[in-house]
This record gives structure tokens, C-alpha cells and sequence, in this order.
């Protein structure tokens, strides 16, 4: 990337490692320079928290903001109700209108965090595809909207085609998805003047289209800019983890789970984690990320503190590293850690199931290999008998499970 530019926020994606791609970088450098620019990302409804996956782009909206121009927050109440196929192998499950309103309004706790909606110049803007979408005329649309694609052109991206070689179906439901996203770019500018949209690298050819329709229709000029698509540096899918997804809400994973994962981050990432998702200046970022041995801990923690305190506080993330200090460093069990609870009516039980109901393991089948590879501790002893059976006088205080040395959970006995 020799092109050097003149805006703030460019700069900021350039060095910081968010820039995959851009459909006119010095058009869209240039639009930067001369006034407030609207840019959006739309979010489709289909869970009731976006995930660490997401927060690229969520960190994209941030430092549009931060650096003087508007962010849009589109949800997409109208485009859930198709699903994207975007390098999906199967079809969505379809969700109910009801489920949509209700995922939407779990989503929306997040974004209050990263971007301040007010109504100045650069107050972020929450809007809803539905808006426009739930009450199209569908004969208008395909004489209006849909003259306008060409289906050799859609059947050649990248998205669609992987779905076809594959020989996998592709419903035409989903074949429209790419038409409604094109739709939103252009409703979007003609009704808030938004120049860009950002999105990850799978989303190229979507956003393609709506710059290209946007200028058939109404003859605008906009602009797409693409983040990686990223992964960890041992190969994962960035937002997984063993247990499953890292959720950004709290209420379906807890702050002190949240800052955990990122204090687990891997040595070759922690570097340029600390660009993307703190905001660190980028030299003490590189420092941080060249450390080794017990100082890339430290590094981690310090990630993990930045992060988690964007995400749910400064408190909380004071709180999860004291968790974490209290039950790493002096063994003790830590008063923030994942709790589960029993009750007198469910025990005896076994270890295992206690293993698996506490999310260490998922299944009772993982739970035994975790005890038979020395995997698993009960109040920080080995734990070797997967016949052990826990009963109420057992729970008389609360006991820890661990898996390893990083994963803890607590059980109690409850009413």
C-alpha cells in the first residue's frame, strides 16, 4: 500500500492494519478531507449479541467518529428475514419477525458503547432496513431495481460461486440477498447522504453493487472499503473460541470470560490485536507486541484490560483482572469466575456432568478424556477418578473445576 494519505481517518485504517481493500482510495481520501462523510455498516439480526467477529468493524465505526465524520449503525430488520449466503454452506434457518425485533434490541446495547448517538454533526445515526424494505412493491422493485443486475455477473462472485461449485443449493430466496444489500447503499445515500459503506472482505462483491447501482439510479458517487477477514495466527476464525462464540454482550458471556479470551490471545497476535481493537498509540502497540518470555504476559493483560473496558467498563475490566490475578497467581477461587449452581434435588451427580453443565466440556465423552489426560482439577488438586460422585456435603462451600490452567468455573449449592 504506497498510497499515502491526507485523512486522518485513512491514516488510522492504514496503520493500524483495518484496510483490506477500497474502491477509490484517493476519491474517498479526498471526500474525507472536505467534510463530515457518513459511513455505515449494516449488522443482519440473527443472534441477540454480535460476536468478536464483528468488532472490526464496530472499532471501524469508532475511529469514523473519532476522526470527525458520522457513523450509521444499520440494522438489518428486512434483510434477516432472507439471510445472507455469504461463504455460507447451507441456507439460514429463517427467523420470525418477533425473534428479529428481539435480536435487534440485544444488538443494540453494544453499539452505545463504541459510538455516541446525539444529534451534532457527527452523532451516530441507528437506523433499520426494514424502514425501506418492509413495504416494497415487488413488481416496482424488479422493474425499477432489479433491471439493473446482471445474473451472469452476480452468478461470478466469489460468494455465490463457491456456494455452486460446491454443488450445494443456493435458494433464490438468498439470491436476492446481494439486490436488498445493494438497495440499502443506495436508500441510504439518497435519504442521509452516507458516502461509504465498510464491511469485512467477503462482503466485496455486495458492496460493489450497491456503489454500482447507487450510480444507474441516481448517478452518485460512493465508496466501499473493506477490512481482513481475520483469523488468528494459529488458523482460528477470529470470535470462536473452545466453548463457543465470545459474545460481546454481557449477559451472554460474562466480563470476566470476555477479558480471559483476550488475555489468551496467542504471542504472534497481541501486537496487532492491540491496533485493531485498543487504541493505544501504534508504537507502544508494536513495542508491546516485539515482548517475549513473562513480559508478552503482560502485554496480553494489558490487551485484555483495553478491550474488556471499551466493551463493558473500566470496573469491569478492573474486576476481571483481579479475578484473574486472585485465582492464577494465589490459587484461590476468585469471586467474578462463571458460577454455576445445584440444587439438594440434583445431587448426588457426577463430576462429569459437573464438568459439562459448567461449559469446561461439551460432552460427558470430552469431560472423561479431560480427566484421563490430566486435564482437569477440582479445587486446584489433580482430578483422576471420573466415577467421583459430588454430593451435598461436598458442596458445603463451593468448589472450583478447572480445565487446564486458564479455564475455572465455580459450583455451589443453590436453593
Amino acid at each position: 500500500m504506497t498510497y499515502h494519505p491526507k485523512s486522518d481517518f485513512m491514516s488510522v485504517m492504514i496503520e493500524r492494519g483495518f484496510l483490506a481493500d477500497c474502491t477509490d482510495y484517493q476519491g474517498l481520501d479526498e471526500a474525507l478531507t472536505k467534510g463530515v462523510v457518513p459511513g455505515y455498516i449494516g449488522f443482519d439480526a440473527t443472534a441477540k449479541s454480535l460476536h468478536v467477529g464483528s468488532l472490526i468493524q464496530i472499532m471501524m465505526l469508532r475511529w469514523l467518529q473519532k476522526t470527525g465524520h458520522k457513523p450509521i449503525t444499520l440494522m438489518g430488520g428486512g434483510t434477516t428475514k432472507v439471510g445472507d449466503p455469504s461463504f455460507r454452506a447451507d441456507e439460514r434457518p429463517l427467523l420470525t419477525p418477533d425473534m428479529i425485533d428481539e435480536n435487534i434490541n440485544g444488538i443494540k446495547q453494544v453499539f452505545a458503547k463504541y459510538v455516541s448517538y446525539d444529534d451534532g454533526p457527527t452523532g451516530a445515526l441507528m437506523l433499520n432496513n426494514a424502514e425501506w424494505l418492509d413495504d416494497l412493491n415487488y413488481l416496482d422493485f424488479l422493474r425499477d431495481i432489479g433491471r439493473h443486475f446482471s445474473v451472469n455477473r452476480m452468478l461470478s462472485f466469489e460468494s455465490v460461486k463457491s456456494r455452486l461449485d460446491r454443488e450445494q443449493s443456493l435458494s433464490f430466496l438468498e439470491f436476492n440477498y446481494m439486490i436488498l444489500q445493494a438497495y440499502d447503499f443506495l436508500e441510504l445515500n439518497r435519504r442521509y447522504g452516507c458516502l461509504v459503506q465498510f464491511g469485512g472482505s467477503d462482503q466485496w462483491g455486495n458492496i460493489v453493487n450497491g456503489i454500482d447501482l447507487t450510480r444507474r439510479v441516481i448517478d452518485n458517487q460512493i465508496f466501499g472499503l473493506t477490512s481482513p477477514l481475520l483469523t488468528t495466527s494459529d488458523g482460528k476464525k477470529m470470535g470462536k473460541s473452545a466453548d463457543g462464540a465470545v459474545w460481546l454482550n454481557a449477559d451472554m458471556r460474562s466480563p470476566y470470560e470476555f477479558w480471559q479470551f483476550w488475555r489468551n490471545t496467542t504471542d504472534a497476535d497481541v501486537g496487532r490485536f492491540l491496533k485493531l481493537y485498543s487504541e493505544l498509540p501504534v508504537d507502544e502497540c508494536n513495542r508491546l507486541g516485539a515482548l517475549e518470555g513473562q513480559e508478552i504476559n503482560d502485554a496480553k493483560i494489558i490487551l485484555a484490560n483495553e478491550v474488556t473496558t471499551l466493551c463493558h467498563g473500566a470496573e469491569a475490566a478492573a474486576t476481571a483482572a483481579a479475578t484473574a490475578r486472585e485465582v492464577f497467581e494465589k490459587g484461590g477461587v476468585g469471586d467474578d469466575l462463571p458460577t454455576i449452581s445445584v440444587t439438594s434435588d440434583d445431587l448426588p451427580v457426577s463430576i462429569v456432568q459437573l464438568i459439562v453443565k459448567s461449559g469446561l466440556a461439551k460432552s460427558g465423552k470430552e469431560a472423561k478424556r479431560l480427566i484421563s489426560e490430566n486435564g482437569a482439577k477440582l479445587d486446584d488438586a489433580p482430578l483422576t477418578d471420573a466415577g467421583l460422585m459430588i454430593d451435598a456435603g461436598a458442596l458445603s462451600s463451593p468448589i472450583k473445576l478447572s480445565a487446564g490452567k486458564k479455564r475455572h468455573a465455580l459450583v455451589q449449592l443453590g436453593d
